[in-house]
């Protein structure tokens, strides 16, 4: 008996994504073993691309770098990458022939460029998986590959960075025009060199990436889903990216369906959104994958899921009378009044699903309504927003008046971007190009348009470090009194915390080049910028680690795999430096076995019951306030 999903079998490459939390690993899994059962003597590579990856929590196996097989299903190796490993790799595969042709189109020597690959990289993650996955089917080493993504929002910034490359690649090759038109103005003949190979070679090797991610025949990015309206929300958003960007969807998996209306509430939540699905696939495939009892791990229980999931109904199922609002009451111990205790900057960030947004929309509705007289903004930096969908509102880069002293934004990269570009990067791409008042007719012809090019891109990762800015400006300026941030799930949100360390060495590297070449290059004024700059960086440092100040909260969820990604963001968060105090315990329930204090010294635990879900976004916010203060 067939479900559907045969409908998948000549696809090679499936990508799984979605809003964070709505079980794409646990279908990742699913898929990849329903694929190594039925083509057995095919290699089958389940991959993760999340910084913080949960593959092994959920197979329940030991997963690094190295693929490793499964001892039930031999034919399918697991792997979760290591992108400074990666980074390693190409620096020995590609390095001397980059910062020849770097050198080629700036004003530094080769010597010069060396510091750059012991830099932190944003967005290497992305960019490493991206070229990783292209060359395990180059070199034929997989039959197929099932990818478990990132959460939506940097899902398409991996998709996107297909353009960056193609981008820098030209970049590269008006570095080589440069020297090529010199060699021949002054030798009368040009011979080409391994630089030419280099970018003869990098250029089929993306056209080949692109088509293997635009060919509907052998891939297909699958969108994970829960039928609830935020994870809906976040959906259709996707699905139009995913059509403007030529990636092909493959079909659409809705998770944690109720099979009856044992859950009066979820379940009535639960029916019109399965039918808006239906008519957001359009004529995609769709599958429902029931609520299961408990969480599935293992091997046998995943392979026991396949056969569960299921095509919908074509009929609705009966709807019932809802039944009288069960508000949760109050389970000590709850928060403190972070105002009266001098906070200033609060981060509410866990695993994606867990309820991060709820939670910051509380906080931010529960201290503007204690706290008449002082300004409190709620700010998301996840590229997936859904801020304004918690309270029903649209929220954009602008902030949004709630109530007199309670503002919400969610930040746009793009935006904020063009503005950094205005700032700094376009005057650095000059700087770098080694264009002067003046500079040959050959330098104004190639290296200037070369580096404008590289910065007029939207460099990977660089959305983490402006948004951190941005916040850092908003607390400089002293207009809001508390600033809470909703932050993206747990992978991208310590890359976030990491943008003061890596944008310091960027900044001291260029400092170092100026001084070096200051007689040439001038530009006092613009280094007095940056040195500006780096200041504020700096402070950020000490914001983010002064307890007094700045605190973190986790979320999570009484759910074996999310407390185990949490009890890591825990220990990251104390390997940072940064002050935590409470931990949420979200969907609390009066029958769960709490075992995890042991797990997380010195957090106090506030537990937040299920909340109902037939009610206004509003009103599940203040009931959420209830509970928590």
């Amino acid at each position: 008996m067939t479900n559907g999903m045969e409908l998948f079998d000549n696809l090679h490459l499936a990508m799984f994504s979605g809003k964070g939390g709505v079980g794409k690993t646990t279908i990742s899994c699913t898929f990849a073993c329903r694929w190594a059962q039925k083509f057995a003597n095919e290699q089958i590579l389940l991959i993760s691309t999340d910084p913080a990856h949960s593959l092994g929590d959920v197979l329940q196996v030991s997963v690094d770098d190295i693929p490793r097989p499964i001892a039930e299903l031999p034919n399918l190796r697991v792997r979760a990458l290591d992108a400074k490993r990666l980074l390693q790799d190409f620096k020995e595969r590609y390095g001397q022939v980059l910062e020849l042709l770097v050198e080629r189109g700036s004003f530094v020597e080769g010597e010069d460029l060396l510091p750059v690959w012991d830099l932190n990289w944003p967005g290497l993650d992305e960019l490493m998986g991206l070229l990783e996955i292209q060359r395990l089917f180059q070199e034929q080493q997989v039959d197929r590959v099932v990818v478990d993504m990132a959460p939506s929002g940097h899902t398409l910034n991996l998709f996107g960075l297909m353009d960056f490359l193609d981008t820098f690649l030209h970049s590269l090759e008006l570095f080589q025009e440069k020297h090529r038109y010199i060699s021949k103005t002054f030798a009368g003949s040009y011979t080409p060199d391994r630089a030419d190979e280099f970018l003869q070679t990098l250029k089929a090797e993306l056209s080949q990436g692109r088509r293997l991610l635009q060919d509907p025949k052998h891939t297909a990015c699958l969108l994970v889903a829960i039928a609830e309206p935020m994870s809906w929300l976040e959906s259709k958003r996707f699905l139009e990216a995913l059509q403007t960007m030529q990636v092909p969807c493959g079909g659409l998996f809705v998770n944690q369906v109720l099979a009856s209306a044992t859950d009066r509430d979820r379940y009535q939540e639960q029916q019109p959104l399965i039918s808006q699905y239906t008519d957001l696939a359009n004529e995609k495939p769709m599958f429902i994958v029931p609520q299961q009892d408990e969480e599935p791990l293992g091997i046998v229980a995943l392979c026991h899921l396949i056969n569960q999931i299921h095509i919908p109904q074509l009929e609705p199922l009966s709807l019932f009378d809802l039944l009288p609002i069960q508000w949760p009451e109050k389970i000590p111990p709850s928060f403190g009044d972070f105002l009266t205790q001098g906070r200033r900057l609060l981060l509410i960030g866990g695993k994606g699903g867990v309820g991060k947004t709820t939670v910051a929309a509380a906080i931010g509705w529960a201290m503007a309504q204690k706290h008449c007289d002082r300004k409190i903004r709620m700010v998301s930096i996840d590229p997936a927003h859904s801020l304004g969908d918690a309270f029903g509102l649209s929220f954009g880069h602008e902030p949004y008046q709630i109530t007199a002293n309670l503002r919400g934004q969610e930040v746009d990269s793009d935006r904020i971007v063009d503005q950094f570009r205005a700032d700094y990067l376009w005057e650095l791409a000059e700087m770098m190009s080694g264009e002067t008042q003046t500079s040959e007719t050959i330098e104004m012809a190639y290296a200037p348009a070369a580096w404008r090019k590289i910065v007029g891109q939207a460099l990977p990762g660089i959305d983490e470090m402006l948004s951190l800015l941005t916040v850092m400006e908003l607390l400089e300026q002293q207009e809001e009194d508390l600033i809470i941030l909703d932050t993206a799930p747990t992978g991208h949100l310590l890359r976030f915390l990491e943008m003061p360390n890596a944008l310091a060495d960027w900044l001291a590297w260029i400092f170092k080049l100026w001084i070096k070449y200051q007689n040439v290059l001038g530009r006092t004024e613009f280094m007095g910028r940056l040195r500006t700059l780096r200041q504020r960086v700096v402070k950020a440092q000490k914001v983010l680690k002064d307890p007094q100040q700045a605190e973190f909260i986790g979320v999570t969820l009484n759910q074996a795999s999310v407390l185990a990604e949490q009890q890591r963001l825990f220990k990251s968060m104390q390997e940072i430096g940064v002050s935590q105090n409470y931990l949420v315990l979200n969907r609390f329930t009066s029958t769960a076995t709490i075992t995890i204090n042991c797990d997380f010294p010195g957090l106090t635990m506030v537990r937040l019951p299920m909340l109902p879900r037939s009610v206004q976004p509003l009103e599940r916010i203040q009931a959420a306030v209830g509970c928590l203060f």
